[in-house]
């Protein structure tokens, strides 16, 4: 899985509905895999900012190239690759065993 992948399951609560689509239950729709990207589209990042918020988190910038979610902070060369960054450490891929993905 990939960072966008690990972000959309762990974070949003997407489910991958075939190969190429997302879908969304609290929005019932369907999203496109190729339209997500979250690294280098704003609005797209944003939605992931909109989801952690509702999760609780404090979303806090430090000019365009850092994104702190609470206590865990990241950075990027752009703000949507730092808010990309961030919610990745968030989602902890780590933690869960690759067989239950």
């Amino acid at each position: 899985m990939n960072r966008t992948e690990i972000i959309a399951r762990r974070i949003l609560g997407w489910k991958l509905n075939r190969w190429d689509r997302w879908y969304d239950f609290e929005k019932d729709t369907f999203i496109p895999v190729s339209d997500f990207e979250p690294e280098h589209n704003l609005d797209h990042a944003m939605v992931i900012v909109e989801r952690l918020e509702k999760l609780g988190f404090t979303y806090k910038t430090n000019g365009v190239s850092e994104v702190c979610f609470n206590d865990v902070c990241e950075t990027g060369e752009t703000l949507t690759e730092a808010i990309t960054n961030a919610a990745f450490s968030i989602a902890d891929n780590s933690s869960v065993p690759d067989e239950w993905l």
